[in-house]
């Protein structure tokens, strides 16, 4: 679990928990103690660490069942970390962007299929739960920003910690409600099935629709850059107006202006670029 990784996260009200997991949160709850945002991904990194250098390495992190906690207009609403659960998933995932060999250096083959059968039993024993976040290593996937608009972005620079160069508090980070993000995915997909012939990009929003529909209609949707801000200086970050750009990209689009559609997407794609371009510098 890369420190350099942005989130797309789902906070769900209490109510669309039912059963054993409801109550589960509303001991959570009641007992306090919730880790902040910044230190759940501190805990999360901290547990994958702490698997990959065992002996022997594990790879899958050990972490209790937390999970992050906002309120929204008196309402509390809840964003399962399903830490365990994630990995299994992003284990998969990473093997099969690389052949076999390759892969097996990095994750070795036992190791993947025990995470797999536990990722279905998971499944099997828990059919009507999810993962209610999604994380990207070294960039924001372009589709995220078609859930969100300009004016919901939030940044702060952050401050140093006395004596240290750690920086705590520094942030990029979009939130809205679920229904506006469900009405922007429906919007875009109607815009890209139009006038794109490229059906990899229509069919990873279709995929990011069909996820967002998985979750309570007065959920919260949240963009967090996460730790790619510390890969952004200051004023990369505040002029990293990417979710504007994917809407000028898509208007342009709607008006049949293709040269300005190709500038706008073209901007947002050379700052992932330049973030990607950190994980190969040596």
């Amino acid at each position: 679990m890369t420190a350099y990784a942005a989130h797309l996260r789902v906070y769900e009200p209490l109510a669309a928990f039912e059963g054993l997991e409801r109550r589960r949160w509303e001991a959570y709850l009641k007992a306090g103690n919730i880790p902040s945002v910044s230190g759940g991904l501190e805990m999360e990194h901290a547990a994958g660490i702490r698997a990959l250098i065992g002996r022997p390495p594990t790879m899958m992190p050990v972490i209790g069942e937390h999970a992050f906690v906002t309120d929204v207009d008196g309402v509390t609403l809840l964003c399962p970390w399903r830490t365990r659960i994630r990995a299994c998933e992003a284990s998969g995932d990473f093997r099969e962007l690389l052949p076999d060999e390759l892969a097996d250096t990095f994750l070795p083959r036992p190791v993947a299929e025990i995470a797999e059968d536990e990722l279905e039993q998971w499944r099997i024993e828990n059919p009507e739960l999810h993962t209610h976040i999604l994380t990207s290593t070294w960039q924001v996937p372009l589709r995220w920003f078609v859930l969100v608009e300009p004016d919901e972005r939030e940044v702060a620079l952050g401050v140093a910690s006395a004596g240290t160069t750690r920086v705590t508090g520094r942030q990029l980070v979009y939130r809205t409600a679920m229904s506006r993000a469900r009405r922007r995915t429906a919007r875009a997909l109607a815009v890209l099935r139009s006038t794109l012939e490229d059906s990899m990009v229509t069919a990873a929003v279709e995929d990011l629709g069909r996820w967002l529909e998985e979750f309570h209609p007065r959920s919260l949707v949240e963009l967090d850059y996460g730790g790619l801000v510390h890969l952004l200086d200051d004023a990369e970050l505040h002029q990293d107006e990417s979710a504007r750009d994917v809407a000028e990209a898509l208007a342009a689009l709607t008006e049949g202006d293709g040269e300005r559609a190709g500038a706008a997407y073209g901007r947002v794609t050379a700052r992932m670029k330049a973030l990607q371009g950190v994980e190969a510098a040596n």
